[in-house]
């Protein structure tokens, strides 16, 4: 099977029936291989699991060697909400390929992401027919609550986790995202860790796996 976005994908070892899936979703200017690092950790806790990292559906307009979800070079809301949805598009076509190649259903698929990544996990968790099994978001923020609001048709239960030095995507959007969720009546667990930056330590790899622990 050949999806609509080149993936990085790490089957269960020896055979091992799939029975979840999650789908990784790297940031702006990264790409699956990036983001596939989370894995090597989780799958030895998660057997019956397959990692799926797919590269963005654009070259990064800073670095075309990398990808992108959507296009961060103009400071202008409207345009990068309409590339976003572009985005989601995309994603929702291959989601459905992941689906249909390893027979599984939205409540067998954590959807995750870093940063970008994030963005768009909190979009398509949140505008599906159907709930996914859970959304785990890094270092991310809501696109536009606005729009977001007028989407929504499922309240997918959701980890989000942030850095409280992180200065490319400021802490303040985590608090922003968590009263979206609670004045929306979706289930959120929230995460500042100390002293982090713009990425994904150690200590916030252990509390999302433990968090998809638990929903798988």
């Amino acid at each position: 099977m050949t999806f609509c976005l080149d993936s990085i994908i790490i089957k269960p070892e020896n055979n091992t029936e799939i029975k979840n899936a999650i789908i990784l979703l790297h940031g702006y200017g990264g790409d699956g291989k990036d983001i596939s690092m989370l894995s090597l950790n989780w799958k030895r806790h998660l057997p019956n699991t397959i990692f799926i990292c797919p590269n963005g559906h654009e070259s990064c307009s800073i670095n075309p060697s990398s990808y992108q979800w959507f296009d961060l070079t103009k400071d202008d809301s409207k345009y990068i909400l309409e590339q976003s949805i572009k985005a989601e598009k995309k994603l929702n076509q291959f989601i459905n390929e992941v689906k249909n190649e390893f027979n599984l259903e939205n409540n067998k698929i954590c959807l995750s992401g870093f940063s970008q990544g994030c963005m768009m996990s909190i979009n398509l968790g949140l505008t599906s027919d159907q709930e996914y099994n859970c959304i785990v978001g890094f270092s991310g923020k809501i696109i536009n609550q606005e729009d977001l609001k007028f989407r929504k048709k499922v309240s997918t239960n959701t980890l989000l986790i942030h850095g409280d030095s992180d200065q490319v995507v400021p802490p303040n959007f985590l608090l922003e995202a968590k009263d979206f969720f609670i004045r929306n009546n979706i289930e959120i667990e929230t995460h500042l860790i100390k002293n982090c930056d713009h990425h994904i330590p150690i200590e916030a790899s252990s509390i999302a796996l433990n968090y998809i622990l638990k929903k798988f």
